[in-house]
């Protein structure tokens, strides 16, 4: 692709944001569903579409679940009525044996940041769900869907507090594997900190049941880098020749705030617990990336976060992602350069530190 290389990794669409909070309320117009962020998107295809599932900030803090729907992936987005998941209620749809009262419990402050995995044609759906009344308590939940209409609620993936895993979208060696990013002091199921990402596994994925790898395959130590204070999952895997591509996101502390950027990595197709990381980002957060009216909110400064990317057959990749937790964007990359990133820059997975 033009202008793609090792010095510019990806291109930002020129139509970006490419969905906005003014596009939503045009469509979810009771006061109750108006909103003040649209971010943080799941992204699939269905029916020959490419299927959206976006996080939006209600006004009064909790946040939910939309559906925008688009033939080619990056404009003339159509949303749907109304929103596809909110916090569940008795009336939803929900796994046997699960423990409704607890799972209703658990989404009341709201559910966020969605992943989708297609595995066959059964769509899993991660998500974090916000307890409403106990501080930063959170918990991954799934619910799955065959038609992007009806979801199925399963509620959470482990007893532990945690905000990001992706499910890779099949199953390698007879097992389906997750990338796992634990809460700072969590113990049970799984330790480690934000600076960790951890890898488990499961027979089958509706059940649970998930083993959690005790030895992190992703760190960050002490010390400069665009990654150094935070890392987690992002983007659901992507099967290349290459191996899965994974685009994640890390944080570094600074005197003006906590900068969120994108990276790369790239696990063995039959082995994912072995992994090379480019020590250098693919994206970095710009004022091109939350360009909204005079008198729009902005909810969080200097913020790229991706949640959902798809490979096209020649190799390109639309990487979509929220700028400053306000807006939808993408940006057009290829394979062969994130790769290249991996191999030519790499960090240790187990410091940081780069290895070139």
């Amino acid at each position: 692709m033009r202008n793609i290389n090792l010095n510019n990794p990806l291109k930002r669409y020129k139509g970006n944001p490419i969905l906005s909070a003014t596009e939503v309320n045009k469509v979810w117009t009771d006061p109750k569903l108006q909103v003040i962020t649209v971010h943080n998107a799941g992204i699939t295809e269905y029916n020959d579409e490419t299927i959206m599932l976006f996080r939006s900030h209600l006004r009064n803090g909790i946040s939910v679940l939309g559906i925008a729907r688009s033939k080619n992936g990056l404009d003339h987005w159509k949303i749907d009525k109304e929103p596809a998941m909110l916090p569940c209620t008795i009336d939803n749809n929900f796994a046997k044996g699960v423990d409704i009262d607890e799972l209703i419990e658990n989404e009341q402050g709201g559910i966020e940041d969605p992943r989708i995995s297609k595995i066959g044609d059964i769509y899993y759906i991660t998500y974090s769900a916000y307890h409403p009344t106990i501080a930063h308590r959170v918990r991954v939940s799934l619910a799955i869907t065959k038609d992007f209409i009806s979801f199925k609620r399963y509620g959470p993936l482990l007893k532990t507090d945690m905000r990001n895993v992706v499910i890779f979208p099949e199953k390698i060696k007879g097992k389906y594997y997750g990338l796992f990013r634990p809460n700072d002091n969590t113990h049970e199921h799984t330790g480690g900190i934000y600076k960790q990402i951890k890898i488990g596994s499961t027979i089958n994925i509706e059940e649970g049941n998930w083993t959690i790898f005790e030895q992190p395959i992703m760190m960050q130590k002490d010390g400069p880098s665009s990654f150094s204070d935070k890392i987690g999952p992002g983007a659901t895997p992507i099967k290349t020749k290459y191996g899965w591509i994974n685009i994640f996101h890390g944080v570094r502390s600074t005197m003006d705030g906590n900068p969120y950027v994108l990276g790369v990595a790239l696990h063995d197709l039959e082995n994912p617990k072995k992994v090379k990381v480019s020590n250098i980002p693919i994206l970095f957060p710009s004022k091109s990336d939350c360009i909204v009216a005079d008198d729009s909110y902005v909810h969080v400064p200097n913020v790229v976060f991706s949640c959902g990317a798809l490979r096209k057959d020649n190799g390109d990749i639309y990487i979509y992602y929220g700028g400053n937790d306000t807006v939808m964007n993408v940006a057009i990359t290829h394979e062969d350069v994130l790769v290249e990133l991996c191999k030519k820059y790499p960090q240790d997975p187990k410091t940081g530190r780069p290895l070139y």
